[in-house]
């Protein structure tokens, strides 16, 4: 059984039990012995960590939440020789010797690294530790010389290669992303990590993990790069939970789970799937589910944004701040790896963040042209980061949108256009005079026309389009609903009767002609002045 998970905050803490159930969702633990012993749900991975553990120097990359602190506290147990934990799990019928490595486990989740020194404070702190047990030169004063000593001098001692674990490698960068810290920081984890390539000889195991991969001349350009495993197809379910460990072992609370719903189980999996699944890292398209989401879905018996809700990472907001992010434009190419595998601080674009955060994943590969296309996961991540760019857009509270969204989504329903008019008109006066006034906003025909691309992906069982492109133009915002199309067309200080008229020269609803659904033409008047809807008028 399976239970990954990173820490969490004090909301998600420490719930022990499902509802309805005997199974142990310790959401929060991150600890392998802890999970064992109390006999918590546990989804047997550890053959492939036994093949991971063949490797020597490794490097993986996975979105937050995503187990990969438990994936290095079951590394640490295993090069501990604690067989006892891993009975009765695959590892136990692969592994005949259990021996016991020296480990050096650094954990970089803990600390402000935007603090002057605190980076070096954390490392001096680690290397003198590991000198008390190993021994220390006093005439080495670096901290990669002082580091490489302790290493040697632990296989002289115990006889073994040392194992060197490090959890979330990029923290003291993330921290600092875009501040006079950034460079400082960068060196001195350049410097530590360079002491792998001085005590190649002495290692018998390096994993680093994080969210982000910084390109090569970062970082990692000390010493011999690491095999990435991030898209190597064998580990894709190394970190989460696939379609068939689902079904395995949570059969239970999947039952459990549809009762509540007054579903059969059937319609519970799809709600299941369409929330939480959807994540691939290769080309191979293995279905992932995210882990976290997942386990407290089951601990609730509810489905709900479990992820968006356990904190948003604060260097994407600030890569994505003030930014009109389209990310329709962003998913309708393919890219290689080269444009959202690595991150690089010197570009704007933010589509390797995103990729590596979890927001975006493989979504399609093109084996003719080594070409990948992206997309939301799911839908929990998509209303997540629409939710995200709207806060930052707009400088309104969450509750405040969700308040308006609500309200949009029964009035397009009942195809309730003068409804729409108005609540859109409310929400545009309830943005702050300083949000519409900024950079950001010169353009306001662009920047309304996102406002409402922002309101209607919020919407995520609608279809929405922004710029639509046919033979003659691009359509500001098409919404696609199960009963209804709709086609807007937005005019700065210009009539909403030529707005209209633009539709119908533009011919944009010629891809709707043969659609059976209803469709309606609407021309928006919008006021530079007022900075709101002054006319709206539907065809």
């Amino acid at each position: 059984m399976v239970n990954f998970y990173e820490t969490e905050s004090a909301y998600l803490a420490n719930i022990e039990t499902g509802k309805g159930d005997d199974m142990q969702y310790t959401i929060g633990m991150q600890t392998f012995q802890t999970i064992i012993e109390r006999e918590c749900v546990y989804v047997d991975k550890t053959d492939l960590v036994y093949k991971l553990a063949k490797n020597h120097v490794c490097f993986l990359s996975r979105p937050r939440r995503f187990g990969k602190s438990l994936l290095i506290s079951t590394l640490d147990a295993y090069f501990s020789g604690k067989k006892e934990l891993f009975k009765g799990l695959k590892i136990e019928s692969l592994e005949k010797n259990w021996e016991k490595y020296p480990i050096f486990k650094i954990d970089f989740a803990a600390g402000n690294y935007a603090e002057p020194n605190e980076l070096q404070y954390k490392l001096e702190g680690y290397v003198g530790i590991w000198e008390r047990t190993y021994g220390k030169d006093e005439a080495l004063h670096t901290l990669s010389d002082r580091f490489a000593h302790v290493l040697q001098q632990a296989e002289v001692k115990t006889g073994h290669k040392a194992v060197v674990l490090i959890d979330e490698y990029d923290k003291p960068m993330l921290d600092v992303l875009g501040t006079e810290m950034e460079e400082k920081n960068r060196n001195t984890l350049k410097g530590f990590y360079s002491t792998f390539k001085a005590v190649d000889e002495h290692l018998r195991f390096v994993l680093l993990t994080g969210v982000t991969k910084f390109s090569q001349i970062s970082v990692f350009s000390g010493f011999n790069q690491p095999y990435d495993i991030s898209m190597d197809s064998y580990f894709d379910a190394l970190c989460g939970i696939t379609e068939e460990e689902l079904y395995q072992y949570f059969a239970e609370p999947i039952e459990e789970m549809a009762k509540e719903y007054e579903c059969t189980t059937e319609e519970i999996k799809a709600k299941l799937k369409k929330q939480y699944d959807g994540y691939h890292f290769s080309n191979k398209m293995k279905d992932i589910y995210n882990p976290f989401s997942i386990m407290n879905a089951f601990a609730r018996l509810q489905i709900e944004n479990y992820w968006y809700r356990s904190g948003t990472p604060t260097y994407l907001v600030k890569l994505l701040e003030g930014k009109a992010v389209n990310v329709q434009k962003l998913l309708e190419k393919p890219y290689t790896t080269d444009y959202f595998v690595d991150y690089r601080a010197d570009k704007e674009d933010p589509l390797a963040m995103l990729y590596q955060s979890g927001y975006l994943t493989i979504k399609g590969y093109d084996k003719k042209f080594h070409e990948y296309y992206l997309d939301f996961p799911n839908h929990e991540v998509q209303k997540s980061f629409v939710t995200l760019i709207a806060n930052s857009y707009f400088r309104i509270w969450e509750t405040e949108i969700n308040f308006y969204i609500k309200n949009w989504h029964c009035m397009l329903q009942r195809g309730d256009l003068d409804g729409i008019r108005d609540g859109f008109r409310e929400f545009l006066s309830s943005i702050p005079y300083e949000a519409n006034k900024d950079e950001r906003a010169k353009d306001f025909e662009t920047h309304f026309s996102y406002t409402f691309y922002l309101i209607n992906r919020l919407l995520t069982c609608y279809t929405t389009l922004i710029e639509k492109q046919n033979s003659k133009g691009r359509a500001d915002v098409i919404i696609e609903t199960n009963t209804d199309i709709f086609i807007f067309e937005f005019k700065l200080d210009k009539s909403a009767k030529e707005a209209l008229e633009q539709i119908e020269e533009m011919q944009y609803a010629l891809p709707y002609l043969n659609d059976p659904r209803k469709l309606h033409k609407i021309g928006v008047m919008i006021s530079s002045a007022s900075r709101t809807v002054e006319e709206w008028m539907v065809r």
